[in-house]
């Protein structure tokens, strides 16, 4: 093998897995320590700039990063059940704890560059264009049909997730930037739009037509039968305030369960959801279905739905098909009848949660603005087939739902970002194509002999669990929040839970010595000083057999002896005892920071923000 490139930006991010995993790639371990230092207005700013809604996210966010932890790997021969840090609600800490952030905000431009962008749509994707290109002094008009921004994440995501007050203060930080707010403003018609000069128009309208089931007794039963997604937005707006006694909800997403644990709350006393696929293969986070299943809701997989029963058009219950999972050679799974009868669950009411698609019934089709047989738009790319968000008519972006079709908040908010960069790209005439790279440092932690600036004896705790409000008072109100999230004493016990993964172990060839001292006291068995070869063979060769091939390995140049240093990134815990026992400083530990790009380059106005709140 080749000694590793510690140059190229990938190598020590991908080390950092929480980050590399994070779509907005959120410097996690950076805002964990300053929450331990409780500076919690630091570590709400640091989350801003990358996911810019640290409040909303550190309540709803999807969490890849958490199944992604570290810790959850180190802790598989010592605990019970192995667990991440709970990142997701530490950044809820830092919004929650955090002081007056307002000043600490950039300042809407001074002038303006003369350039018009238009977002359709208030929610993630485009508030984060607009968060992004307002302080570079474009002029930015937000149009949403709804009286209030936030998009799905004010009309669908219930109340006692997410409170109403919460949206108003994120979505306020943006418009303070300088951003216009058409509320009410619906767009019907691209080209009307187009016509009033803006410069650019970025989609982030969402997916925000929700599939139907079409099946017998569909129409006959459709008084008593609601699509998920225009029924949370129907709840959450007022307009429907109680249920049937008897719930049933179909689908295994998020939504579903926001739909079941929003039908309890109105009246619901039999809710249950039931899902054609296996309860592992739902695409519900675990947190969503133990907090529906908490909360009583039973689900109930394998069954296909067949029929509407209903009698005179009133529905009366429906009926099921029962199912397992067969797969073929290439994992590709196939349903099939298991022969048993068909299943019947009474009801009096049905919601819909069985996915959603995009619609663009108002974008005309004569304007070079091409889609692929799935109805999403046809988007660019640049350089190592990363996206550009840019459609084939130029000045026409998209991004979140609108772009790629259904995900989550903090996908919508990455892909906001990348579309910024685009904007501003081509309004000043550039190849959006060639995307900027992300700026980065690697900072010695040292301070003495045995001295490191931050504490590498992590807790052996287990994870701390969120206090929930009372059942019965939650259960009576859609708006009273179920999580109270964690106080300042459990979030210190739980963010010394971190292993400071960021804090990378450096190696430096020419000062080692060979006195295998590092390999003595690893406590993880990372590091092998052995002769080189290929990647398979020295895989297995290591004092421990480095198996996970998607974490490479840190292999050094060719010592004196012909040796190479090989160190496994897999499990290392970033205690730093290597670089302490090592007598020529060969290892060392040192900080490593990725600013992504944002829009406006290095030199842009949420750039500096960034760096005056890392420094």
């Amino acid at each position: 093998m080749q000694p590793t490139n510690t140059q190229d930006p990938a190598y020590f991010h991908k080390v950092v897995d929480c980050q590399w995993a994070c779509p907005a790639h959120t410097p996690v371990p950076e805002y964990i320590r300053l929450i331990a230092q409780q500076r919690y207005a630091d570590a709400y700013m640091i989350n801003w700039v990358s996911n810019v809604f640290p409040g909303i996210l550190g309540r709803t966010c999807d969490r890849p990063c958490e199944p992604a932890c570290r810790r959850g790997r180190v802790e598989e021969e010592n605990a019970a059940q192995p667990e991440p840090v709970a990142i997701c609600r530490l950044k809820r800490v830092a919004a929650d704890l955090k002081d007056d952030v307002v000043p600490r905000m950039p300042r809407p431009a001074a002038r303006k560059n003369g350039k018009r962008v238009a977002c359709v749509g208030a929610g993630p994707a485009s508030l984060t264009v607009a968060r992004d290109l307002a302080p570079l002094g474009y002029a930015v008009t937000v149009f949403d049909g709804e009286r209030k921004a936030g998009g799905f994440m004010h009309q669908q995501i219930p109340r006692f997730r997410l409170p109403e007050s919460v949206i108003d203060e994120e979505t306020g930080y943006v418009f303070a930037l300088g951003p216009e707010f058409k509320a009410g403003q619906r767009i019907d018609s691209m080209k009307a739009l187009l016509a009033e000069g803006f410069d650019a128009v970025f989609v982030g309208s969402g997916a925000p037509r929700g599939r139907d089931l079409d099946i017998p007794g569909r129409q006959e039963a459709a008084d008593h039968i609601r699509i998920g997604i225009d029924w949370l937005a129907s709840v959450s707006f007022g307009h429907v305030t109680q249920v049937g006694k008897r719930v049933i909800v179909l689908g295994g997403g998020n939504t579903a369960m926001d739909c079941c644990r929003s039908a309890r709350r109105l009246g619901g006393e039999d809710v249950k959801v039931i899902v054609r696929s296996g309860f592992d293969e739902m695409k519900a986070s675990p947190w969503e279905k133990e907090d529906a299943q908490h909360e009583g809701i039973p689900i109930i997989n394998m069954h296909v739905p067949k029929a509407f029963v209903h009698e005179g058009g009133k529905l009366t219950g429906m009926r099921f098909e029962i199912v397992r999972a067969e797969y073929d050679e290439q994992g590709r799974r196939r349903l099939v009848p298991t022969g048993e009868p068909e299943a019947f669950f009474a009801c009096d009411e049905v919601l819909i949660a069985v996915g959603q698609e995009n619609a663009f019934p108002w974008i005309e089709r004569d304007l070079g603005l091409d889609f692929d047989k799935w109805g999403l738009p046809v988007l660019g790319h640049g350089q190592d087939q990363a996206p550009t968000y840019q459609s084939t008519l130029p000045n026409v972006f998209f991004g979140g739902d609108a772009a790629y079709g259904p995900k989550n908040i903090i996908t919508a908010v990455a892909q906001g970002h990348e579309a910024a960069v685009s904007i501003d790209l081509f309004l000043n005439g550039q190849d959006v194509a060639q995307r900027p790279a992300p700026r980065t440092n690697l900072v010695s932690q040292k301070m003495g002999i045995h001295e490191w600036s931050y504490d590498q004896n992590p807790s052996n705790d287990e994870r701390y669990k969120v206090p929930w409000a009372n059942a019965e008072k939650a259960l009576a109100s859609i708006k009273v929040e179920v999580e109270l999230g964690f106080d300042a004493a459990t979030a210190f016990k739980e963010a010394a839970r971190c292993l400071n993964c960021d804090v990378q172990t450096v190696f430096t060839d020419e000062l080692c010595i060979e006195c295998d001292g590092c390999v003595d006291i690893c406590p993880m068995d990372c590091i092998t000083f052995t002769s080189n070869g290929d990647e398979a063979d020295l895989r297995q060769r290591l004092n421990a057999p480095a198996e996970n091939a998607e974490q490479a390995l840190y292999v050094s140049g060719e010592l004196k002896t012909g040796r190479v240093m090989v160190k496994d990134e897999d499990v290392c815990l970033h205690c730093g005892l290597c670089a302490e026992r090592c007598p020529t400083g060969a290892w060392d530990m040192q900080k490593f920071l990725l600013h992504t790009a944002k829009a406006g380059g290095a030199a842009g106005t949420i750039g500096k923000t960034r760096e005056g709140v890392a420094a």
